[in-house]
């Protein structure tokens, strides 16, 4: 593509910077929703940080950005004029889930370091050529999996990989939500808002008529642009299990579900359970839409992650030792020990001697860590250290996502190479793993 080469032109300039410690990091927000500028917000926190330019499509927002950004700072509606800017050291991309891969290769391709919003991919094939792009430019690419940078996350996997829990071959993960019975509603397909660039922000995916629902704050439950609750929510704990559990990837993936209750007009389920089989343990992921309960088992007086009510656990994973179970999310984690006395059928005469619990309970409680994760990559910009998400471990991560989805989509039970990255001896399956971006995004 022409516009293409002014990007190609920039790399080798950008390249030759090496940032020292305290340098000034200048950087670029592709995407200025709400997540991005909270993102963007957060990372001019660091000392040195100075956002010089702003991109969106949509006109309201990239006002919004502007302003907050400065004077100074150019504002953009084509990301790729963005990275043609010479002073821009590295790019915060926070767009729908469909356009994280082009802009994240040609930012590399541009010698720009790169923090992308997850999950890092729309599909596994889009991760694979992110990773190239970062080795082949020698660029930081850190995804936005804000619980790789969280202190209790790596207790807990201290206290997992170290034993303190026993043995754990059962992991529990769920999102729930209540968006009973309207969910996003029905709207008609209509002119786009004004000053609002459609084909531009249909990019790779299939063309359709401008319709309000696949646009701002709801893309996310239509397979064209994203994976509903499970690559929204799902990747962040996939990504924490992967990290608790020392794990990569799974073996073999089922699921079932459905559209069951919501009378709207999205694609992915309102009910959907994934099951995943990996060396030695088994996950079993749960995401609602009719229900925000999730699970129960609280402490008095603690915060968890989006609850409501009094009892409720919207969001969560469960680690099942032999000597207790561990249960986590952003805003801290229990222990809930076992007894120290067998139970269940043929129990009775196999009492231990020691009375009382296998563990200590235990309960920490934590913050949610955007804001160390955002500053970590500051970092690793400054440094040219490895981020601890990089765009390897995000991938793998973002992977698992993908791979249930294929299975809810397909119905069938996929058995995953994941040295070769393949779905094996599954034809129908393996054509979800890619697509065919429209021209002129037909680059991956």
């Amino acid at each position: 593509m022409a516009q293409t080469a002014a990007v190609v032109s920039t790399s080798a300039l950008s390249a030759r910077r090496v940032l020292g410690a305290n340098e000034h990091v200048r950087m670029g927000l592709i995407g200025c929703g709400g997540r991005g500028m909270f993102d963007a917000k957060l990372m001019r926190d660091a000392s040195n940080v100075e956002f010089v330019a702003v991109c969106d499509l949509y006109p309201p927002r990239l006002a919004e950005a502007r302003e907050w950004a400065g004077p100074s700072a150019k504002a953009y509606k084509d990301f790729r004029r963005l990275l043609e800017q010479k002073d821009v050291d590295a790019v915060l991309i926070a767009t729908p889930d469909h356009w994280h891969a082009i802009p994240t290769m040609l930012a590399c391709q541009a010698g720009k370091d790169v923090y992308v919003e997850k999950p890092l991919s729309h599909n596994v094939r889009e991760g694979r050529a992110m990773i190239e792009a970062a080795r082949r430019h020698n660029r930081i690419v850190q995804v936005g999996t804000q619980q790789r940078s969280a202190p209790h996350y790596a207790e807990v996997a201290r206290i997992i990989q170290s034993g303190e829990l026993g043995r754990v071959h059962f992991v529990r993960i769920w999102n729930y939500v209540n968006m009973y019975p309207d969910g996003i509603g029905r709207a008609p397909d209509s002119a786009p808002p004004e000053g609002v660039d459609w084909d531009m922000y249909l990019g790779p995916a299939p063309y359709v008529p401008f319709n309000k629902n696949r646009f701002v704050g709801t893309f996310r439950w239509f397979w064209d642009y994203g994976g509903g609750l499970v690559t929204d929510f799902g990747i962040h704990r996939f990504d924490s299990m992967h990290q608790i559990m020392n794990a990569v990837e799974p073996m073999s993936i089922s699921a079932s579900g459905g559209r069951y209750g919501l009378t709207d007009g999205a694609e992915t389920p309102d009910i959907v359970q994934v099951t995943y089989e990996y060396p030695g343990f088994v996950l079993s992921y749960e995401a609602s839409m009719l229900n925000a309960h999730g699970a129960g088992g609280r402490t008095p007086g603690k915060k968890y992650y989006q609850a409501r009510g009094a009892d409720d656990r919207p969001h969560g994973e469960a680690y099942h030792g032999t000597n207790g179970t561990l249960i986590v999310d952003r805003l801290g984690f229990e222990i809930y020990p076992e007894s120290g006395n067998p139970s269940g059928p043929g129990a009775a005469g196999r009492e231990r001697a020691t009375e009382g619990f296998r563990m200590a309970r235990k309960e920490v409680s934590a913050d949610d860590a955007t804001a160390l994760h955002t500053q970590h990559f500051i970092e690793c910009v400054r440094s040219r250290k490895k981020p601890a998400a990089d765009v390897e471990v995000g991938h793998r991560s973002t992977i698992v996502s993908h791979l249930g989805n294929i299975a809810f989509r397909t119905g069938h039970k996929i058995r995953w190479d994941a040295a070769k990255e393949q779905i094996l001896d599954d034809v129908v399956a393996s054509r979800l793993l890619g697509r065919q971006a429209r021209k002129p995004w037909d680059m991956i």
